[in-house]
């Protein structure tokens, strides 16, 4: 059992008390990672009340929640009126980390922009695009001939608040529809660099601590300083407490709610590959133990398995077998418990992953 676990996950809202809505969810993390975006919902879902997908997918259509490459060119779901100050924060250290990749793509200002004209055209004559009919009418304007160049170029454009993603594809779970920023998103919060700085700090470990300063940095792909400054904002609103030497900051109440909620944090959770619970930190090893790293992310090919927690700690991983339409285990030591036989039962009883 690893205490520092117990506690992100009650922090997380993966136990004791749950956000009544997607909305809180997001809130609460800030960021949700949404690589891949059915295990996305899936992840918002079980730190809701109702814990159904359906509900998430509700808070897309609406707009509240959107999927963006807010932070280290990584998708993330992030609050609508949140993601303007966001990307003010990321999305020139971003392009600018890729630049080298941009020039093997042949992405220059003058392709970005011939890029943005077509997609203006195309949101002129329809709201919503798929991905499909994007990268058909780059093609048709030669800007898809080099493999990859078209991804990149709808990642760009997102950052700079010409499109984002947001309703679910009508037919295809794994994807959503893109839209343009201005319509779709409600009036964005104006605030400065340091203000950003600040909120996005406090908001980081109220729902990922307690974790050390540089973890905030990782997570959010800014740089060192930056993080020390905006905990310098709000070091006051935090508790810190030392673990192995190292000073992590999280909720005051944390320890109290963790003490309410123990034996339900000590149980089974079942959760997607891109969860936050692991994504969420370079050091994992509070929650999996470094030698099941290459079960967990085999040949570290960022493919993250979901993966069985059981007292705070990973215990084996799981897949969905579509033909047979249940969940196959993989403990890494012993048997299968009842106890997880039972939460294995029970995520069996839901919708199917």
């Amino acid at each position: 059992m690893s205490e520092l676990s117990l506690l992100r996950i009650v922090a997380q809202g993966l136990a004791g008390p749950r956000a009544s809505a997607p909305e809180g969810v997001v809130a609460r993390l800030s960021c949700v990672q949404a690589q891949e975006l059915p295990g996305a919902l899936e992840s918002v879902a079980q730190r809701t009340t109702s814990a159904q997908v359906a509900d998430v997918r509700e808070a897309l259509s609406r707009g509240t929640i959107v999927r963006s490459w807010t932070q280290r060119g990584t998708l993330h779901l992030a609050a609508a009126a949140d993601l303007a100050w966001i990307l003010a924060l990321t999305a020139e250290r971003t392009f600018s980390n890729a630049t080298q990749r941009y020039r093997q793509l042949g992405i220059d200002e003058t392709v970005i922009a011939r890029a943005c004209t077509a997609i203006e055209s195309m949101l002129a004559e329809k709201t919503a695009l798929t991905r499909a009919e994007i990268m058909a009418r780059w093609g048709l304007e030669g800007l898809t001939d080099v493999p990859q160049r078209g991804i990149h170029l709808i990642a760009i454009l997102c950052r700079r608040l010409v499109l984002v993603q947001g309703p679910p594809h009508p037919t295809n779970a794994r994807e959503q529809l893109f839209v343009a920023a201005d319509a779709w998103l409600p009036a964005q919060a104006s605030l400065d660099r340091d203000e950003a700085l600040a909120r996005w700090v406090r908001a980081f470990f109220l729902g990922h601590g307690p974790a050390p300063v540089n973890e905030f940095a990782r997570w959010t792909g800014l740089p060192l300083g930056d993080a020390r400054r905006g905990l310098d904002a709000v070091r006051a609103e935090l508790a810190a407490v030392d673990i192995g030497g190292v000073t992590h900051w999280m909720a005051p109440d944390l320890p109290d709610r963790l003490a309410a909620s123990r034996g339900e944090a000590r149980g089974v959770l079942l959760l997607p590959g891109f969860d936050e619970l692991l994504l969420g930190y370079l050091d994992r090893s509070a929650t999996i133990g470094p030698e099941h790293a290459e079960r967990f992310c085999p040949g570290g090919n960022g493919v993250f398995r979901p993966t069985i927690v059981h007292d705070g700690r990973v215990v084996g991983l799981w897949r969905w077998d579509r033909t047979k339409r249940h969940i196959e285990p993989e403990i890494f030591d012993g048997e299968v418990t009842p106890a997880v036989r039972e939460a294995i039962v029970r995520r069996e009883a839901m919708a199917a992953p």
